[in-house]
């Protein structure tokens, strides 16, 4: 983490082209090393003690996420939204309430459309974790946020996550984690493709925790420079043939919707259509489609069968 609270602290004075490549000659250096365990991670596949299968029988579980991490990205939601109900699909849309202005429009009108929101961090200048001080002054700001919008899920910036911290937040769920991703700052997998629960040891009642299961868009396009979607698809298949929850997070702020060549940014917007056509030719009838407050709330009637040995101070057992 030290090494993060320097790169933090140094950020703000790098060019933006400095850091990607920085990022890209630290994932070179980590795939490899990593080839057993990403994409796919086997040992997450296990099914949790108790498992009872996904509503309706069905044969895993579809949450689509976005995080919108400027307000450039903000001004691409409205596309983004239009090729999701193109395709019959919904997702979530996590919002930085004190990075640029969240219009109420726009928030009424994503939920009006059967969509949802959530709370992306408080700034997004990855301080949220540097001490328990720190957390615990942003968490109450947070929770003022989560109540004015009446929403109940949250994700940190970059992924950073402290299960334990994060209790102080008035969610039903978060979605900081990952099943597998060696590339991420805070590199500390989860190792299941299933939710789990969080909750102290005084029963305090905590929330569902939801680990995004499909590599990030940023990840695949911009860092290693992907020209298809061939991991997405592997991961996916290999996902349903496991039963577990595909859970993917992409940012409308590097997404290129007008046909153009990307910029240095930028990756094209076919890809992330080419993927929901791929589910729904793939998969018909085969997934449960949810937003993840839905996953939520199914979750917590599901973990009252199941072994205690799933609900932990941290991460699955």
């Amino acid at each position: 983490m030290a090494i993060n609270k320097l790169y933090y602290h140094l950020k703000p004075f790098l060019p933006r082209r400095l850091q990607l490549l920085m990022r890209r000659v630290y994932t070179f250096g980590k795939k490899a090393l990593h080839r057993n365990v990403w994409p796919i991670d086997k040992k997450a596949g296990e099914l949790p003690q108790g498992w009872g299968g996904w509503p309706g029988n069905k044969k895993f579980a579809l949450v689509l996420t976005h995080d919108v991490e400027t307000e450039n990205g903000l001004l691409k939601c409205k596309k983004l939204v239009d090729m999701e109900k193109q395709f019959g699909f919904r997702s979530s849309f996590n919002f930085v309430p004190e990075r640029y202005p969240v219009p109420f429009m726009v928030r009424t009108d994503l939920e009006s459309n059967g969509f949802e929101v959530g709370v992306h961090g408080l700034n997004h200048d990855g301080k949220l974790y540097q001490s328990r001080k720190i957390f615990k002054e942003r968490a109450a700001r947070i929770n003022q946020y989560l109540k004015d919008w009446n929403v109940v899920g949250f994700r940190s910036p970059a992924m950073h996550h402290n299960l334990d911290w994060i209790q102080d937040l008035d969610i039903e769920y978060d979605a900081s984690t990952f099943d597998t991703d060696p590339f991420e700052p805070q590199s500390d997998g989860v190792r299941t493709i299933f939710p789990f629960t969080v909750r102290r040891s005084d029963f305090h009642r905590g929330y569902v925790e939801l680990p995004y299961t499909l590599p990030q868009d940023h990840s695949l396009f911009i860092i290693m420079r992907q020209k298809n979607i061939d991991i997405w698809k592997k991961k996916l298949d290999w996902i349903a043939e496991n039963g577990g929850m595909a859970l993917l997070n992409v940012h409308p702020d590097y997404m290129n919707f007008d046909g153009d060549a990307p910029g240095p940014e930028e990756f094209s917007a076919d890809f992330y259509a080419q993927f929901l056509q791929y589910v729904k030719d793939q998969y018909s009838e085969q997934y449960w489609h949810a937003l993840p407050r839905d996953v939520a709330k199914f979750w917590n009637t599901q973990v009252k069968n199941m072994s205690d040995a799933f609900v932990t101070n941290g991460v699955p057992a």
